[in-house]
């Protein structure tokens, strides 16, 4: 035992550390545990932000959430907590909020090409994301300098970009390093904590549309009602591939979304018939050669028009489900080939 962490047990002799009451609440066996309140989750995460938690604590902590499965009630409270810890300015005018935390290994993230057909129609899309918690998985912040595009590491480069070109991506390092170390106890763990579903429902810039994407189909209800929790009058989560933000054209895709504070469900049918074959390889060249027109990837095409076809849903630009894709295929076709 090391002598910092025996004089920590030593002070702890007589007094119960303040974080402890919020560990027994979620692991006191199957009859006396129970899910936090919001208030007691803002609590708890203002103290794990703020480091008056210990590693011990917070990995058991994170399980007993990871083993339960979060409430919305503990999800809106820990993204208040969030919020009230990042300090993001209010000035800085987004339309679309967009998560990207699963990173990609079967496919190319298509899902950028998305973003960028909107921001092309004048949409300001401000991403974040974390990178490196998966082994073997190819995130955002990896992709986006091959294309050209710089990662904003403060405020002001968000705002420039914004303005410059309607896209700006922040890596959570940045946005909030103390979530970004969490994130990171992945290799530790094992397994993804509650700060992966979390992370996602931040939108920092107060942005009145958000997008969010999980792997698990189960938390698609717990995304939805903590977004309204959150007074998020305008949202969507769907099953991603990977994880990201991104439609698979081989299968039917459940949205649930929220149009002016109401929840509502829709179902999209399959762009392509028949599975897929995956690339044997990731290239990043090919989301260049395919927005330049120099390649031809009928997979890539149908995910990125499907992908923007749910955005335009979400952000009113077309009423229909058809008129939605039409409007994302007539984007895709007009697409200015220059920008990357």
């Amino acid at each position: 035992m090391s002598e910092t962490y025996r004089k920590k047990l030593g002070q702890l002799k007589d007094n119960e550390h303040p974080f402890a009451q919020y560990v027994r609440i979620l692991g006191k066996g199957k009859t006396g545990s129970r899910s936090l309140t919001e208030l007691e989750a803002y609590d708890a995460m203002s103290m794990i932000l703020q480091q008056q938690v210990e590693d011990i604590q917070l990995g058991a902590f994170l399980m007993l959430l990871r083993v339960k499965e979060e409430s919305p009630d503990e999800l809106t409270g820990f993204v208040r907590a969030v919020r009230d810890n990042i300090a993001a300015p209010d000035q800085i005018a987004v339309n679309l909020d967009w998560s990207s935390y699963a990173g990609k290994k079967r496919q190319l993230p298509w899902y950028l090409l998305s973003c960028f057909l909107l921001a092309d129609q004048g949409i300001r899309i401000f991403m974040h994301g974390a990178s490196g918690h998966t082994i073997g998985r190819l995130y955002t912040e990896q992709v986006l300098p091959e294309l050209g595009v710089n990662t904003a590491t403060d405020w002001q480069q968000v705002a420039t970009q914004l303005d410059q070109q309607c896209f700006s991506f922040m890596p959570l390092d940045y946005l909030c390093p103390e979530l970004k170390r969490i994130i990171d106890f992945r290799n530790y763990l094992g397994l993804r904590s509650p700060v992966h579903t979390l992370s996602r429902l931040i939108n920092p810039l107060a942005a009145d549309y958000s997008m969010q994407s999980i792997f698990h189909p189960a938390y698609a209800d717990s995304h939805q009602q903590a977004a309204i929790k959150l007074g998020q009058t305008n949202a969507a989560v769907f099953k991603g591939e990977g994880g990201e933000l991104e439609r698979k054209p081989e299968a039917s895709c459940i949205v649930k979304m929220v149009i002016n504070g109401q929840a509502q469900e829709e179902i999209w049918p399959k762009l392509i018939e028949g599975r897929q074959a995956q690339p044997e390889q990731l290239d990043l060249r090919e989301l260049k050669a395919v927005w330049r027109g120099k390649q031809q990837n009928d997979y890539a095409e149908q995910a990125i028009i499907g992908t923007t076809a749910i955005a335009l849903k979400l952000l009113g630009k077309a009423n229909t489900q058809k008129d939605c894709l039409n409007l994302a295929r007539q984007y895709w076709q007009d697409r200015n080939p220059g920008r990357l």
